[in-house]
């Protein structure tokens, strides 16, 4: 007779993650847009839509060329490994800080192990094992939680003016 195992194992990766319940308060000026991602074409849209909602936001420059790449690199894990989910986008206001939230989820196989899959040149498919970890250096705030055969979904924030160097983060 064999063992029972588990068939959804929960884990959690989090790097300057605000703990739940605490952070961006939404208010009357915040905008949202959700964002379906099921191929190639819905991370353009969603990289776009994610590029205008930060310029409203305020950003500019290179810090619309980062949270852009973020969201592309989020919504082609979605294509590639669960062929379905969604981006959702909202500008967020936390004190007098002003920024972008971005959360990709979906309803894929999950990822086993998350600590694995954020080093980079790891990869479960076919892809260089760059996105997840290269997205977490794009972004102020990461958070990933993940189910095994159950799905992912990352939560990550860019604050503006919040000085961030991808340099010194490697």
């Amino acid at each position: 007779m064999s063992r029972p195992r588990s068939i959804s194992k929960k884990v959690w990766c989090c790097w300057n993650a605000v703990p739940a319940g605490e952070g961006a308060v939404p208010s009357e000026a915040e905008t949202e847009v959700s964002v379906p991602v099921g191929s190639d074409a819905d991370i353009i849209i969603a990289r776009q839509q994610g590029r205008a909602l930060a310029e409203k936001a305020g950003f500019s420059g290179s810090d619309l060329t980062l949270v852009a790449t973020a969201i592309s690199e989020v919504a082609r894990n979605i294509v590639e490994h669960a062929r379905r989910g969604e981006v959702v986008l909202r500008m967020i206001h936390q004190g007098d800080k002003r920024g972008i939230s971005i959360v990709a989820r979906d309803e894929g196989p999950g990822i086993d192990d998350i600590s694995l899959a954020m080093q980079d040149g790891y990869s479960s498919g076919k892809g260089l094992g760059l996105g997840l970890p290269g997205a977490r250096r794009l972004v102020d705030e990461f958070e990933l939680e993940s189910s095994v055969g159950v799905g992912t979904t990352v939560r990550m924030k860019k604050w503006l003016n919040s000085h961030r160097s991808v340099a010194k983060d490697r």
